[in-house]
């Protein structure tokens, strides 16, 4: 027969030993899942470029998962003089600036469109600066008629959030 206080030590102990075992299991799944949300935003609102006569409007909003190198996105757009025929992520430029193409866009195209890009070193250094822009390219203006260039809202660029 076990006495009481044989049965109040083996409880103890198994818990603690549970607890030394579960706890760094948890630990690193909170770590890991807490730097996997990190993220940059950028956003940028569209005008018109090469002496388009059209009023576009809308605008890029992007979100940058440093870890896994992912810029997710979502292009909104109206105002343009035709339908999107091609679509860019531009860079290295200044605003105003003109680059060539850094990323080509998979359409079709409409409005809202949303996607997913892997960036380079070049690329993330381009983002990070504020060096980089989408260009929206119609039949009447194949050069682009439309131009946002993103920018982080944020002084540092970097914030901890729960995007997805």
């Amino acid at each position: 027969m076990i006495s009481a206080s044989k049965k109040v030590f083996r409880n103890v102990a198994l818990g603690v030993t549970l607890a030394i075992t579960v706890a760094p299991a948890a630990i690193s799944a909170l770590v890991s899942t807490a730097h996997a949300e990190r993220s940059e935003r950028f956003a940028g609102d569209f005008s018109a470029e090469h002496n388009a006569t059209s009023h576009p409007s809308g605008k890029v909003d992007a979100v940058f998962f440093p870890s896994t190198h992912e810029l997710r996105y979502t292009i909104t757009w109206d105002g343009l003089s035709g339908p999107v025929t091609v679509a860019h992520f531009h860079g290295p430029a200044d605003p105003g600036q003109e680059a060539d193409h850094m990323i080509t866009l998979k359409g079709p195209f409409k409005s809202p469109f949303s996607g997913t890009a892997v960036l380079t070193a070049e690329q993330e250094k381009a983002l990070s600066a504020g060096k980089m822009y989408v260009n929206l390219h119609t039949a009447a203006y194949p050069k682009g008629e439309a131009r946002a260039q993103l920018t982080s809202p944020y002084p540092d660029h970097a914030q901890d959030s729960n995007h997805t």
